[in-house]
């Protein structure tokens, strides 16, 4: 009679701490596509400031990038939030009108702080909940924003705030004549803190684990059921900062605002590593996404092309990188 010796049990991996070639391949490949992108916008229009370049990609792209963080933390899960574009619009028409009527600045800023959070609460219990679909949820949700949106006002609302006017045409020197603006800073502070939280607390893990695999993170004994719902309480909250924002930039609410910047900020995350299918990517992968789409509108605009060539080009990276990703996840099997 033959004895057989049993394999060993494949030990579960703990969420965040893949090894580093895995873990970190993504977000250098984004890297070195925005590096090579960046470089060659340098070098054949010779900008006298490559540094202020850069500076200026943050200035116009810090709403982008705090949007792109929210949606991170909702495909991290695996889930999805065709939301967050419309509740950017509400955002900039609600601080536009309250501010109109003669709200104090802080009361209208804490409307708008809550009113993003509230909606991605609703959208994950449903989500949750009732077992419905992320895709129809949050689709539901942007058409609610949407028309939120015209109810409040169909025209274009100026903002004269003097602390907001400020807070958006003020520039803060880094060194020299190099700037940037006040509303990078907040985007800075927002990436940090999402680094943080998915990488150095429970809440982070649980939200990894969700998406590797939800059944095993439940019997790890993680909270997966309300880390599925908080994702997306973070999305709506990061939508309406985003929108805080982009008022500030422009100075004025309007309901047409963000029309599709929910697709730049899908882009943005699945261009800078992040899996659809959820349990892989990292926040600062995104933040290189939208540099990525950034340059790419900086260079469109440098050849005096049609807008069209920025999404013509956007669409062809995002195919290649869902391929890389189907090609790395077959190798990982």
């Amino acid at each position: 009679m033959s004895l057989e010796i049993a394999p060993r049990p494949r030990l579960l991996a703990i969420p965040g701490k893949a090894d580093f070639g895995g873990r970190f391949r993504p977000l250098l490949a984004s890297s070195a596509l925005f590096a090579a992108l960046f470089g060659f916008v340098v070098l054949r229009y010779e900008f006298s400031s490559p540094t202020q370049l850069f500076l200026n990609l943050l200035i116009d792209n810090a709403h982008l990038v705090v949007l792109a963080v929210g949606m991170t933390f909702v495909i991290l899960t695996g889930g999805i939030d065709l939301s967050v574009g419309s509740v950017v619009a509400l955002s900039t028409v609600i601080l536009a009108k309250t501010l109109q009527v003669g709200w104090p600045t802080p009361v209208a800023v804490t409307v708008v702080l809550v009113v993003g959070p509230a909606l991605g609460l609703v959208m994950g219990l449903i989500i949750e909940y009732f077992e419905v679909q992320p895709f129809i949820v949050t689709l539901a949700g942007m058409f609610l924003a949407r028309g939120l949106c015209y109810l409040v006002s169909v025209e274009t609302l100026p903002i004269d705030d003097p602390v907001l006017r400020v807070f958006g045409l003020h520039y803060l020197y880094v060194w020299a004549d190099k700037f940037i603006r006040p509303t990078v800073i907040v985007m800075l502070m927002v990436v940090a803190v999402a680094v943080y939280v998915l990488h150095q607390t429970r809440f982070g893990r649980t939200v990894y684990a969700v998406g590797g695999n939800r059944q095993s993170a439940m019997l790890m004994g993680l909270a997966a059921g309300r880390a599925r719902v908080s994702v997306y309480v973070v999305s709506g909250l990061c939508a309406s900062v985003a929108g805080l924002l982009l008022s500030v930039q422009k100075l004025s609410g309007y309901s047409l605002n963000g029309i599709g910047l929910e697709l730049d900020a899908i882009a943005a995350v699945v261009i800078g590593g992040v899996l659809l299918s959820g349990g892989v990517g990292m926040v600062l992968g995104s933040v290189i996404g939208v540099l990525i789409l950034g340059t790419i509108q900086t260079l469109v605009t440098a050849e005096s092309l049609d807008s069209y060539w920025t999404r013509i080009v956007t669409g062809v990276l995002l195919l290649l990188f869902v391929l890389v990703q189907r090609a790395l996840s077959r190798d990982a099997r």
